[in-house]
Parts: structure tokens; sequence; C-alpha cells
């Protein structure tokens, strides 16, 4: 089903992708199934995996494997079928769509899945909205095919009039639920049986009423799954690359990733047709991804991923040239040279020295705090990509900490988490303690527990006056002026940009009619220099 030639070519042989799906729709299993097929793995554990399984699985902190939830990104290389993939595992709940969003700039392209008992729920559509912001072409992976599921042209039709999305199937499931029997490739007319232990080789077969098809399914069932494969073979959209690289339509299969079933067929039309590495628009000028210099972004930092080490690890994406382990790269940010004496590869939970890697691929860069969300790192121009910004959070909390000698480490790991992305400080001008922001409830069990986990430090929570965070700007003077009118509701973040912290929706909109000339902000664009 090839439809692009392999090549030795580095950069034609890429494909970045994300996992988007709703909580539940089976992500995790799929992404342990991938990293499988990949040879990442040898074993795939289960979502509440035996502890000597915990290796093998990408969900990697406690509240994760609690919970059967993803809660941060990992990142994944493995080689399948002549192409290098990159595998984001993005969070699968809505409290973490920030970080999300941010893994989203760092892709090419991106799978879908969906429950096929469910649909489309409320995070999928989310994040598609995010993907379609970005133009970023998806592959669906309708899920849990031997399980209780809805009709498959309903399925079709909810994502093209939810989603404004034309589908092509390029698979259709034979029979469904307890009698899934396997699937049919309705472009080359041959299908692949549902084999309790491994993914079958697909076998050719004379059409849909082919008496092997028949032979797979229960006799008083047979006459209409056949209709229904004839159906789908004659009236749904055959698959169009240029339209999928669009954003204007996407392929679907259909498999249940828990039983390794349809896995292979998505994986071979990732490498097959998913694009490899776009340019990216920078501030000044579109970088193409065969341009010779290095250049890279930093979308995700992540502490503490081995408490053995207390590493602190820097995603970036590749966008040009080629990174050489012990170059030097211009941190634009600061105008500091950076040596990159250790940039790394990450395979589920090993890693290995990355000696090179090329545009599209993913790296963790270790440092001590020098790498911040947004940073952009050339081999010397000065370059800053767009696309990384901050989001103001809905949940505002002061930090309640028992032990008064342990202020100094608290003030430090907040400071840390705040680099990560995995909460948001705000110091009052005032003099206060520091606030914390979130964007949902989950996001302080996290910021709890790896507290406690990684720093020693049991917290609670106690309420704040202030339920709204805006970022404010103005001409210095005017801007100047307000601070000095209210030291107590403004503060600074992280970067030390300017916050009004209001106690109400009405508060806010009253400021905002008292002070024209303030920009009151809920998006805060990555800051080319700290202040």
């Amino acid at each position: 089903m090839s439809t692009q030639p392999r090549t030795e070519d580095p950069v034609t042989r890429r494909r970045t992708f994300a996992i988007i799906s709703h909580p539940d729709a089976g992500k995790t299993t799929l992404t342990e199934k991938l990293l499988l097929f990949g040879g990442a793995i040898q074993l795939a554990g289960e979502v509440r995996a035996k502890a000597n399984r915990r290796q093998t699985r990408s969900d990697w902190m406690g509240i994760e494997r609690e919970r059967g939830i993803s809660v941060v990104t990992s990142v994944m290389t493995f080689e399948h079928a002549g192409c290098v993939f990159n595998l984001l595992d993005t969070p699968g709940h809505e409290d973490f769509s920030e970080d999300t969003y941010r893994t989203l700039s760092a892709v090419d392209s991106a799978v879908m899945v969906i429950d096929a008992a469910r649909g489309i729920e409320s995070r999928t559509r989310k994040l598609f909205e995010v993907c379609r912001l970005r133009d970023i072409p998806i592959v669906t992976f309708v899920n849990k095919m031997d399980r209780e599921t809805r009709d498959p042209f309903d399925l079709l039709d909810e994502i093209e009039k939810v989603l404004a999305l034309d589908t092509a199937p390029v698979t259709w499931p034979i029979g469904r639920g307890r009698a899934f029997a396997g699937t049919y490739d309705l472009a080359h007319s041959m299908i692949r049986k549902l084999d309790s232990d491994v993914e079958a080789p697909m076998l050719p077969v004379d059409g849909p009423r082919d008496p092997a098809i028949r032979a797979l399914l229960p006799s008083h069932e047979a006459d209409a799954a056949i209709d229904e494969l004839e159906l789908a073979r004659e009236a749904c959209k055959p698959f169009d690359r240029d339209a999928f690289l669009e954003g204007h339509l996407t392929p679907v299969f259909f498999g249940s990733a828990l039983r390794t079933f349809g896995v292979a067929d998505l994986i071979n039309a990732l490498a097959d047709f998913a694009p490899p590495p776009r340019g990216l628009q920078a501030e000044s000028r579109f970088v193409d991804a065969r341009e010779a210099k290095m250049t890279g972004f930093v979308f995700k930092i992540q502490a503490n991923m081995d408490p053995n080490h207390r590493d602190r690890i820097a995603f970036m994406r590749v966008s040009s040239g080629k990174l050489t382990r012990g170059m030097k790269a211009k941190l634009v940010r600061t105008g500091k040279p950076m040596a990159l004496n250790a940039p790394q590869f990450f395979f589920a939970q090993e890693r290995a020295l990355a000696e090179q890697a090329f545009a599209g691929d993913v790296v963790g860069i270790p440092n001590h705090g020098t790498l911040r969300i947004g940073d952009t790192l050339t081999e010397g121009e000065d370059l800053v990509f767009r696309g990384v910004p901050s989001f103001a959070p809905e949940i505002l909390r002061r930090v309640k900490l028992n032990d008064a000698m342990k202020a100094k480490k608290l003030k430090e790991a907040l400071q840390q988490m705040a680099e990560e992305g995995v909460v948001q400080t705000f110091v009052p001008y005032d003099g206060a303690g520091a606030i914390v922001g979130v964007v949902g409830a989950l996001q302080l069990d996290v910021l709890v527990e790896r507290l406690q986990v990684e720093y020693g430090l049991p917290v609670t929570f106690e309420s704040s006056r202030f339920e709204i965070a805006r970022w404010v700007t103005a001409e210095p003077l005017e801007l100047r002026k307000f601070l000095d009118a209210y030291p107590s509701s403004t503060a600074e973040d992280l970067d030390g940009a300017p916050v009004f912290l209001a106690s109400s929706a009405f508060t806010l909109r009253y400021e905002q009619e008292r002070w024209p000339q303030v920009t009151f902000s809920d998006i805060k664009d990555y800051q080319r220099a700290a202040v």
C-alpha cells in the first residue's frame, strides 16, 4: 500500500506524530503496541502494570499508574518499515491541555483514537481543533472493535459532521463485538484475520463475497456483514493523500489495540503517507526542514524522570539541519552558547545518547535550569520559533507548607515546576506568598505528589482571594502607573512579566474599563528574553 518510495534521506525517513484521544479510548495501550511493533519494548504492559513491567510503559508517574491516565507527555523513538518514528504520547486529561497544545506544536501528524462505542467525545473534539489550527494531518484509529460498538457508518458520519472532516476508510471491520473477525482492505481486496496472539498477515480475496470472508462470520450475521462490506467499498470516499496532507480528509482504520489488531495497518499507513518533517515559521522567516544549519525549539521540560539521577530534561524538536553530539548551539533568549554534550533519544523509559539527530527528531537535552519552554537553539542565527504560548490558569491557590524551615526548598521546587509548565507561579509585588495557577484540579494532585515524592515536601493548598489571572501590557509609564496603583493585586510570573490578579470576572471588567490603555490578556507569547 506504499505511496512513498523508501529512501535513505534522513529527513524523508522521519515521521513525528502525536496520539490524541479522550481518556479511556485506549491511547496508552495503542502506544505500547506501536512500540512493540517498533522493537522499542519486548513486553506490552497493561494499564495497571505489575511492578516488574513498569519499564515497558510510557506512563511513569505514580499518579498515572494508579489512575490509568497520562498526565505528562512521553517521547519515544523507534524504527519500522524503513522509517524513524518519533511518537509523542500526549496527556489524555483535559486538565493538561496546555502541555498537549505545546506538544502538538512539535509534530507533523497525529493519530486520533476513537472508542468504537462512544464515538467523538468532548476531549477529542478540543484536541482536533488544536490540530486544525496547526494544519496537522490526522489518521483515525477506531479502537475496541472487539467490544460492543456503534455502526461504523454512524461513526464516519459523526466524524464528518462534528469535526467537518471528510473520511476515507482504508480498512473495514468484518463483524463487530464478539463476532469481530478481522478487517477488509477496501482498496486492495485483502483481509487480515483476527488472531489471539499476533497480527496475522494480509490475505488476498476475491471481493466481499469471497467464501473466505463468509467463513469468518457467524452464519446468522454473514449476509448482513457482507452487504455492509459491499456498501462500504462502493459508497465510501477513496483515500486522497493531498486532501489528507491539507487536513481536509482522514484515513480511517478499525481495530483493537488491546488485542494488537489493526496496529500493523496503522503504523504502515504512517510510514506510507504521513508527512515527513515540515518547515516551521519563525518570527523573522520561514525555516525549511532541509536547511543545512541546525535549529530547534524546546516544547517541554521534565524534571526527575529518573529519581536516581534528579535529572532535568528539555525536549527539543529539531527543526532543520543536523544536531551532532558535542556541538555548540546558541540559546537565542540569552544570546549565550550552549554545548550539546549529551543529547538523548528515548525508547519508552530507556534512553541512549543521540550521536546525531535530524529535522523531525525529538531529543532530550539534560540541563540545570538553563533551558525553558519555547527556547530556540540555533547554530548562530537569531531566530525565535512561534507557537509555544502560555495560557491563563483557571484555578489559583496558595501553597501551605507545614514546616516553615523548608520554605526555601519549596520556592526552588515551585520554580522548577513552573519552568516545566506543570504549574504557573505568580509572586505578588507586595511581598505576599507565591500563588500557583493551574488549568484543572488534577494538576494540583500531580503537584502534591511530585512535591512529596521528588522533593520531600508535604503540602496542602489554601484558597486564594483571586480567581482570575491576566497578563498586562501597556506603554511603560502607563504600565508603571497601573502596577503602582494595585500592589496587592499584581504579581510577576516566572519570566518577570506583570500579571493582574482579579477576585472575580466583574472586577476584571471593571478594571478594564477604568484602564483602557492597558491590555489584559489570557495568552502570553513566548518571552524572547527573561525580564
